[in-house]
């Protein structure tokens, strides 16, 4: 019974997890053939401290006003010139 009313707790807090998230804009994937509208960034991840690519995302709004998740690939800081 106990593990019963666990799993029910556990799918609640799952449920619950899924419709915070609802709202917000699904992830695009950049390529070089999309098509960018970007009217004003909103958040844009600094580059990360690797020696090689990366992903990293960009949150905007295009003329619309509606908001974009835009995910693509940067060289990251990391590596040393030696």
């Amino acid at each position: 019974m106990k593990l019963f009313q666990t799993l029910i707790a556990a799918s609640f807090v799952m449920m619950g997890s899924q419709m915070a998230f609802a709202d917000q804009p699904a992830v695009e994937q950049y390529n070089y053939s999309s098509h960018l509208d970007i009217a004003k960034v909103i958040h844009q991840d600094a580059a990360p401290s690797v020696c090689g690519v990366a992903p990293v995302q960009m949150t905007y709004l295009d003329h619309q006003g509606q908001e974009h998740i835009m995910q693509y690939n940067v060289m990251g800081n990391g590596c040393a010139d030696s």
